[in-house]
């Protein structure tokens, strides 16, 4: 069985590739579960009267950010389904921000952030970007009818602590 890592090891080799080149889903059977926690943001970009219906709860699909805010929740615990190599994680924390924002430099935006927590031997990275992708998605799905003009940007890791990788970035 291969070496126990989660990240390229020192030598530039990919961890879910095995010495002939499959993938592979790595074994981290031998590493401590510890506290990991990471957060992840995202825009969708959009027309200033789609953000108002938006923020006034008037769409005509419904509350898009109650949508949006449980479909981000309910995907974070599906990373393992969704994404070939991560493993199904017992989450102990999942929190999911919309904030609509007519001033951002980006434009009329709503602004996703979340926030994922899990004790395991291995991070909650793909989790938090999996909820700020699918919270997206449903935005745009549900407000698609009024506003085929809305993108999705800016999906970016913000900060993961936990593990023998440490600390990155900064907490939002």
């Amino acid at each position: 069985m291969a070496e126990p890592a989660d990240r390229a090891d020192g030598g530039g080799r990919l961890s879910h590739l095995d010495d002939a080149g499959r993938a592979r889903m790595v074994d981290v059977s031998a590493k401590p579960a510890t506290a990991r926690t990471a957060s992840a943001r995202g825009l969708v970009v959009m027309q200033p009267e789609t953000l108002a219906l938006i923020a006034g709860r008037a769409a005509p699909k419904g509350d898009v950010l109650a949508a949006a805010r449980l479909a981000g929740i309910m995907a974070a615990k599906r990373t393992s389904e969704l994404i070939p190599l991560c493993h199904p994680l017992p989450l102990s924390a999942v929190e999911v921000e919309l904030r609509c924002d007519d001033a951002h430099p980006a434009g009329a935006v709503v602004e996703i952030t979340a926030r994922c927590a899990v004790t395991a031997g291995t991070g909650v990275e793909m989790e938090a970007l999996t909820a700020v992708s699918v919270a997206a998605l449903t935005i745009y799905d549900m407000a698609k009818g009024v506003d085929r003009t809305m993108t999705i940007t800016e999906l970016r890791l913000l900060h993961k602590a936990g593990g023998r990788s440490g600390t990155f970035g900064t907490p939002p």
